[in-house]
Order: C-alpha cells, then structure tokens, then sequence
C-alpha cells in the first residue's frame, strides 16, 4: 500500500510579484521531477493558466512527464477548497505514485493561512504534507514605499482620502503572506542598487519569522533545489503563525473588483501608454490580458502593477480560437463599462506609433 506523502509547495505574493514567471522557470527546468501545478487566477480570464499553457513543455495535456496543470477559476483557493479544490486534491492523492511534488500557486489577493490550514483536513493530511511557504516579492514596488512599515498609518491615510476604499486589506494581506513565508524569493533585484535592496531587506524581515531565508531573483530564476525540498510540514504549525485575519470567521475580497474589459487595439504602445493613463485616474492594482495587433500573428500578453507596464508576444494565436483583446483589470470601486469607454477613447485620441 501506498503511504508516500506528497510534498506540496505553496507560491504566494502579492499582485505582479513574478509568481508565474517563478513557476515557469520551475516547470522548464523540471530536470526530470515530475510536479502537479494548481494554478489559480483572480479574475474573469484564467490569464495566469493561459501562460503557463504557452510555456511549451506540454502542461495542459494528461500523462506529460513534467506534471498536469489544474486551474481553479472561481476566486481565491482559499475560497475554494470546499468547493473545486478539494476534488482536485482527491485526483491527484490518486496518482500520488505518478507526482513527486505538488506546486500551487495561490491568486495574489489570497490569503495563505487558510489554505494551509485545509491541509490539516484528514483526507488531504494522510496524502499530502505542505513542504514550504514561499512568499514572491516586487522588490521595487517595496523599495517605492508601497507597502510601508506603519500599516496604523497607511490606515489612516487611506481613512483621510474619501476616494480610497477605508476596508481596503491590501498592506495586511502582503504582511500576512510574510508573517507565513518559509522562504521569501525577493523578486526582481536586477537594476536595484545594494542601498535600496538593504532597506527591502529590513521591510521584509520586519514582518517574518526570524530565520526566514530571503533569495534575490530576476526573471523567475531560482533553482529547483531552492524551491523544493524544504520538509517544513507547514500544516503542522502554521496555527503558531499570527496574521491579521486569525479572528474572522471568514473572508471575502468584497474590497476588490475584478473586471474583464474588450478592446481594438492598433498599436502595443498606444495601449500601454492608454493603461498608464488609466491607473491614475482609477483605483488599479493589477492589469492582464492577452491583445490582438492587426497583422500579428503573435499573441501579445499585456500586464502592469501600479504605473509599470509591459508587454511580450507569447505564442502564435490558434486557428481554433478569436484573435480579440481581453484585459483583467483588478481593483477597488471599478466599473466595467466606464474603464473600457475611457479606454478605447485614450487609444482613439492618441496617434499610433510607426
């Protein structure tokens, strides 16, 4: 009989941290292990999934040695597991002599506790074991202050703006995803100076567990062996774990909007430059989404966090599917209509680049 546990690595991070481009690195520079991927996207458009479909090693069809991708669409994982995730877990607890890890990575407004947590459940503990919390961070957007130190004070700035969402539990959401790292992959780094990652450094240790390991990265690039291994058994104490959201009962992300926009669009330039000028006026943390250029026969993936943006063609669009732009866009207070109209008239009024 067999009693092999399965080691489950769970990859959390706050939106646009890198947490796919980390996993694409894993999945390409697999080396022969053979690794299950739940990928889970906050959104309309399964965007994340999409990605790592169009990797190019095979993680959308069954029986590939590199592992099978299972994408749960509806929310958070932490939402989920009584729902999607649970089923999911009983399949591959099933071919657990096929899987030598487990590999989920969590939507960035998820909370990491409760799905730790899930795996204290009988049915998921006698399969599996969480081997390791990895936290991703946007070393520059931390190095930019936009998480501060004084999470009281950026309450009570945000209470002071009547435009800003006061329940919004964006600092306390990144702080709980520290305060449950085993490993934080401080993501990023190239182009920072020793001066700014020093003060990223102490922001972070400021808000996990001492002996936390911390690991600078660019492009998703860390080691298999880094990744994976680390028999932390984090289900066993992630109890003795404090975070902002112990006390409730349950959560929800009634704070956070997600929004699927439609576009035509002309020109990659004109299009970020139109986004760009969009988060200033709307309450924007996250933009993603595939783009559809006249006469490409590439798909072009869009995406930006806060006022960065950028865009790379990812594969050739299928015969099988519509050549249409479709963006995520993730926020607070966002209407649909009102973000595609101010959208499509930027890209109208602004003269396409040659």
């Amino acid at each position: 009989m067999q009693t092999r546990k399965i080691p489950a690595t769970i990859v959390t991070g706050f939106l646009g941290s890198g947490k796919t481009t980390l996993l694409r690195h894993l999945l390409t520079n697999a080396q022969g292990r053979r690794i299950a991927v739940i990928v889970n996207e906050f959104g309309e458009l399964g965007i994340d999934g999409e990605l790592l479909r169009g990797c190019g090693i095979g993680c959308d069809e069954e029986g590939q040695e590199t592992g099978q991708l299972f994408e749960l669409a509806n929310g958070c994982l932490c939402c989920t597991v009584q729902e999607e995730f649970a089923p999911v877990m009983e399949q591959l607890a099933a071919r657990r002599d096929q899987i030598d890890y487990l590999v989920i990575e969590t939507s960035g407004l998820a909370l990491p506790k409760p799905l730790v947590q899930a795996f204290q459940w009988p049915a998921l503990r006698n399969a599996f074991t969480v081997d390791a919390v990895i936290t991703v961070v946007d070393a520059p957007a931390v190095a930019a202050g936009d998480f501060a130190d004084d999470p009281v004070a950026v309450d009570a700035q945000r209470r002071a703006d009547e435009n800003l969402d006061h329940d919004s539990p964006l600092h306390e959401l990144f702080e709980d995803q520290l305060a449950t790292a085993d490993l934080v992959i401080v993501h990023k780094t190239d182009g920072m100076d020793a001066a700014d990652l020093a003060r990223v450094e102490a922001a972070i240790r400021l808000k996990t567990r001492a002996g936390v390991k911390l690991v600078h990265a660019q492009h998703g690039r860390v080691a298999a062996e880094v990744l994976l291994g680390l028999e932390q058994a984090v289900q066993d104490v992630i109890d003795q774990r404090k975070t902002h959201h112990d006390e409730e009962e349950d959560h929800n992300h009634n704070a956070f909007d997600s929004v699927c926009v439609g576009l035509d669009v002309a020109d990659r330039a004109q299009l970020l430059r139109a986004l760009a000028s969009l988060v200033t006026r709307h309450e924007i943390y996250r933009v993603k989404g595939f783009v559809a250029l006249p006469g490409a026969a590439m798909r072009l993936v869009a995406q930006g966090v806060g006022q960065r943006f950028d865009a790379y063609f990812d594969r050739a669009w299928r015969s099988d599917e519509p050549r249409v732009t479709r963006l995520v866009l993730i926020g607070g207070h966002l209407d649909a209509a009102q973000l595609q109209g101010e959208l499509q008239a930027a890209m109208q009024a602004v003269p396409a680049t040659a």
